[in-house]
């Protein structure tokens, strides 16, 4: 990140922001399941950001920062919908997955809906970013020891939902 973005120039931030615009698109769509309510969410996370940036130690932790900001932001979204998740129509038409492929996306999709927030959100940086523990740690700013119990709790709980819904094969 540029001292000028740091400093609150506009362009520099703009700059910065862009290189991670992808990764923060698909982290608000896992949470929102809708195109408008993620674009919502980006453009709260950007005024978040931009505003707050001054208050941002390290650089070097710019992504990390902005990464819960977007968590913060989407599930904002999803409360004040009072916990309802319209999926988009146009979503499963835009995916590229065989039959096969589908239900299995709705199956995992229904599966991390039934994970509280924090569980939804150590799995989703764990497994769809590869983010290491320590980065999680870092992301949502809880304790390492904190972040593997909810992380090893979520996995039984996702395991155990799946056997009891036939959803992984015996």
């Amino acid at each position: 990140m540029s001292k000028k973005a740091k400093r609150g120039d506009k362009e520099a931030f703009i700059e910065v922001f862009n290189l991670y615009k992808e990764q923060l698109y698909r982290t608000a769509f896992l949470y929102t399941k809708n195109k408008e309510d993620s674009l919502d969410v980006m453009q709260e996370t950007a005024y978040r950001a931009f505003r707050n940036i001054s208050n941002l130690k390290n650089p070097k932790y710019f992504k990390t920062w902005i990464v819960r900001i977007t968590i913060n932001c989407a599930l904002n979204v999803v409360k004040s919908k009072n916990k309802v998740v319209d999926i988009d129509e146009g979503y499963l038409e835009s995916l590229t997955y065989t039959n096969e492929d589908i239900h299995l996306k709705i199956s995992i999709d229904h599966l991390l809906s039934l994970l509280k927030p924090n569980e939804k959100s150590v799995i989703i940086l764990k497994f769809y970013f590869d983010y290491t523990f320590k980065e999680i740690s870092e992301t949502l700013e809880l304790p390492i020891g904190t972040i593997k119990s909810i992380y090893y709790r979520s996995i039984d709980k996702l395991q155990s939902k799946a056997e009891r819904r036939d959803f992984l094969e015996k």
